[in-house]
């Protein structure tokens, strides 16, 4: 390849043309920098900005979560269930339903604890209680072995399962 001493030496088509050429190009690329710099750092702003709201609005939701920890069966005249719970949510849970399910399923068997009223029993937030179901005159409704869906609905509409058997 030979250079030409005419492009060297011609300053309209020469390299000192071509570098003042090259540095408005470059200078044209700064606002356009400045934008994809300033559109990443709001969106990275707003981002932090949402994840700290949502921080906070965790705080004050109130929250039910109940957990079964065990279920005891007697058989007898009366069938007597006794339900172990542990409120471990933020809010007190007020019980408007117990249900017991034979499984697999034949038909569910909804029992309520003795002087119990739907819907006015309550657990205080992070405390132990127990669910005494007494369902007289049937005595072998349920048998020794068998499998049993316990399933409590509170009054905000959570349900909490816990499978258990007959012993």
């Amino acid at each position: 390849m030979v250079v030409s001493s005419d492009i060297l030496t011609n300053p309209k088509g020469g390299i000192k043309e071509k570098m003042k050429n090259f540095r408005r190009s470059k200078k044209a690329l700064s606002p356009v920098v400045a934008s994809i710099i300033l559109i990443a750092v709001t969106v990275a702003v707003s981002i932090a900005v949402a994840v700290w709201m949502g921080a906070l609005s965790v705080g004050f939701m109130q929250t039910e979560q109940l957990s079964i920890t065990n279920v005891q069966f007697s058989t007898g005249t009366d069938q007597v269930i006794s339900v172990n719970v542990t409120n471990t949510g933020t809010n007190a849970i007020t019980i408007t339903t117990v249900t017991v399910t034979p499984i697999p399923s034949t038909a569910p068997t909804v029992a309520y604890p003795t002087g119990f009223t739907p819907g006015t029993s309550t657990l205080p937030a992070n405390t132990i209680g127990s669910i005494t179901l007494t369902v007289t005159g049937t005595s072998g409704l349920y048998t020794n072995g068998g499998s049993y869906k316990v399933t409590i609905l509170t009054s905000k509409g959570n349900t909490f399962s816990y499978t258990a058997v007959a012993a």
